[in-house]
């Protein structure tokens, strides 16, 4: 697909992006905040979004190049060699040759001036375009690496003059030889304005979880601890946003809802184009993950919205949620502690936390500030 081209009237060669999917969730959420950081700058030449052609792409209305499109951005499917699972053969291997031979031909025929690789899982791009003769090569790690990665990611990361980590999780988790050439910037969420605020609200408490099911992301042990709680007497509802991923380890939320012994207070929406909406109606936002998080972009949203955050206490979440403040963490996978959790929360405790969420992230998480810092690494390689 391809939007308008950009009207700056730059002679520059384009600021590729290479990112792995056409999905709307916090890597694409992300990818957009990077791109309107990019065109508020003149400094920075105009640029391009460069998504695979591997995965199915999402109905209409959730992907992330009709946002991109809307907004006017040169869009571009290609063969993107993105470092996938189901690549890790020999014929997948053969498979990501040819597209980075692809992938070649295209960089050199864009004369682009820089390459941003906005995701560890396209860091194949970056020797690639080095191949091709641009500049400028540069990468996001929204990740923590394993040691599987370190070993996959290594080589193509130093084709990288400088790495952007998105926590500090994130960048201790890299090689000592890329540490010293990354930078961490916290990521960053637009301001939904003024909330609407948890004070005069009655009743239960609203729960939302918001994220893809991948089978780390910890929907079964909120499901187990919402179940042991619910029949402790907890009350309250749950909402699941999202849905499986296209590719890996995936859960089953609606059959582990069904199974629940009170099925009927769990609502599974499913996948949205916006979870702004849920996220307003919520009193608490929960991110149940049984891994480390390299950040977890929906806390931020959340605290954003003056909603305090639930969080499993690993990875880039400790460096969000402040205990007792503005949240509340249990352990990575103990659905034991995490009902514990939800069986002493209540409305006096829920809405101060919310109060304190807001400042959370207006000290901290603005769009404003992500912008600043993120530009300041781009234009640092460039000079």
């Amino acid at each position: 697909m391809r939007a308008t081209t950009p009207s700056s009237g730059t002679s520059r060669g384009p600021l590729v992006l290479v990112h792995p999917s056409d999905e709307l969730y916090g890597a694409d959420r992300m990818l957009l905040e990077m791109v309107d950081a990019a065109r508020a700058d003149p400094r920075l030449p105009d640029l391009e979004v460069w998504l695979p052609t591997d995965l199915v792409h999402p109905a209409a209305g959730l992907s992330l190049c009709g946002v991109l499109e809307e907004r006017g951005v040169t869009v571009r499917h290609l063969d993107v060699p993105v470092l996938r699972r189901a690549y890790r053969t020999p014929r997948g291997l053969a498979r990501l040759l040819g597209r980075g031979a692809r992938l070649l031909a295209e960089l050199r025929r864009s004369r682009a001036s820089m390459v941003y690789c906005t995701s560890s899982a396209t860091l194949l791009a970056a020797p690639v375009a080095r191949l091709a003769g641009v500049p400028r090569v540069l990468g996001h790690v929204q990740e923590i690496w394993s040691r599987a990665d370190r070993a996959a990611l290594t080589l193509p990361a130093r084709s990288c003059r400088r790495l952007v980590a998105i926590s500090g999780a994130s960048a201790a988790s890299l090689p000592p030889a890329l540490l010293r050439r990354t930078t961490v910037v916290p990521n960053g969420s637009p301001d939904p304005g003024p909330p609407v605020p948890l004070a005069g609200r009655t009743g239960g408490l609203r729960y939302v979880v918001a994220s893809r099911w991948n089978g780390w992301k910890g929907h079964a042990t909120l499901l187990a601890a919402w179940d042991e709680a619910t029949t402790a007497g907890a009350a309250g509802t749950l909402v699941v946003l999202g849905g499986p991923p296209a590719s890996g380890e995936r859960t089953d939320v609606p059959a582990l809802v069904a199974a629940l012994a009170h099925p009927g207070s769990v609502e599974v929406v499913g996948e949205v184009a916006d979870p702004s909406p849920w996220l307003e109606a919520a009193d608490v936002v929960v991110v149940p993950s049984d891994r480390p998080e390299p950040f977890g972009l929906v806390a931020i949203e959340a605290l954003a919205r003056a909603r305090p955050v639930v969080a499993s206490a690993g990875g880039g979440l400790v460096d969000i949620v402040t205990p007792e403040v503005d949240g509340w963490l249990f352990p990575p996978g103990d659905a034991v502690a995490l009902a514990a959790v939800l069986r002493r929360l209540d409305r006096p405790a829920v809405t101060a936390a919310g109060e304190r969420a807001r400042r959370t992230y207006e000290e901290r998480f603005t769009e404003r500030e992500f912008a600043e810092r993120w530009r300041e690494v781009v234009l640092a390689e460039q000079a």
